[in-house]
């Protein structure tokens, strides 16, 4: 049996002593009530269930605790034993008083019966919990032997196992380390081989470089000479287009001065004729009014000059002014 169908038995026994007990304390309380109020004066009647309560709680104080200690696998002395017991005759005597009294053997065995059962499962029941924590701790001895011997078992084979696996080691060490030795010693005859050619091949090769940087001292030679050229060619072409560039900037600057001077000089011509009385033809007004535009001259000046009105003459310098903002802006700030 293991150790789940003895927790499964010690389960049953629990609850069927709880069952017993319960029956037996009712029936007991029931049956011990009617006795107690008839030898309690009328009175004090409301106290009779205490007497059959008292002792049916010692009952199940008892039954629990031998519950317990049996499990734990302790004792509790003799007094345990004696509470049991004088519960156990105290339950019966009152089960059975009434029925004795009456000189009524049926009754007092029917009576007795509940009681009895009880003092019979209440000692029972220890034993079978004594029983079972026994079982209980020789199945945990034997199942600890058990994995005891399993480890043992386990840990020698992980041993052998160990053994083997090292001897192994060492046998394939032993064979890779000949191998090694035999490898490197053919490495050392193919490097000594390899090494005397190598110096052979070194020697042509010092040889074949040695022409060869005489050949690239040439052509370095030759390069830098090639490039020394080129820059030169390059620093006069560079003088000749920065000196057509000087030359074509001055044609211009002379060009933009002369065209200035120019424009200055028709204006100068346009603005010297001083006030008019009659209005002039529309084109010479127009450059009149040009010319005082850019100038700077201020509207009604420039009416002066032109003979025509401040408000045709306001118009000319708006439409001038949209077509060049900043002379606008120029203008305005003369005309303040």
């Amino acid at each position: 049996m293991n150790s789940v169908q003895i927790r499964s038995a010690e389960r049953a026994l629990s609850v069927g002593t709880w069952l017993i007990v319960a029956g037996a304390m009712l029936y007991s309380i029931l049956t011990v009530t009617p006795l107690m109020a008839a030898h309690t004066p009328d009175k004090w009647d409301w106290t009779a269930p205490i007497l059959p309560l008292v002792v049916d709680a010692a009952v199940v104080i008892v039954v629990r605790l031998d519950a317990v200690l049996a499990r734990l696998g302790g004792h509790g002395g003799r007094w345990p034993i004696v509470l049991r017991w004088m519960t156990g005759c105290m339950t019966l005597a009152l089960n059975v008083a009434e029925s004795a009294l009456r000189k009524d053997l049926v009754g007092v065995a029917v009576h007795a019966v509940a009681p009895l059962l009880l003092i019979v499962t209440a000692e029972t029941g220890l034993a079978y919990r004594r029983a079972i924590t026994a079982a209980l701790a020789a199945l945990e001895v034997e199942q600890k032997a058990e994995q005891a011997e399993r480890d043992r078992e386990l840990r020698e084979r992980r041993e052998a196992e160990a053994r083997r696996v090292r001897e192994e080691r060492e046998h394939a060490e032993s064979l890779a380390r000949e191998q090694r030795e035999h490898e490197a010693r053919l490495a050392r005859e193919q490097a000594e081989r390899e090494e005397a050619a190598r110096r052979a091949e070194r020697a042509e090769e010092q040889e074949r470089e040695r022409a060869e940087q005489v050949a690239r001292e040439q052509r370095e030679r030759e390069r830098e000479q090639q490039e020394r050229e080129r820059e030169r060619l390059e620093r006069e072409a560079v003088q000749r287009s920065e000196a057509e560039r000087l030359e074509r900037e001055a044609a211009a600057r002379r060009e933009e001065s002369e065209r200035a001077e120019r424009a200055a000089r028709e204006r100068a011509a346009l603005l010297a004729g001083g006030p008019v009385k009659d209005k002039l033809p529309e084109d010479q007004a127009r450059r009149i009014i040009n010319a005082a535009f850019a100038e700077g001259v201020p509207v009604r000046s420039a009416a002066e000059l032109c003979g025509w009105s401040i408000g045709w003459v306001s118009t000319r310098y708006q439409e001038l002014r949209d077509t060049a903002p900043e002379s606008a802006r120029a203008l305005e700030g003369a005309a303040s």
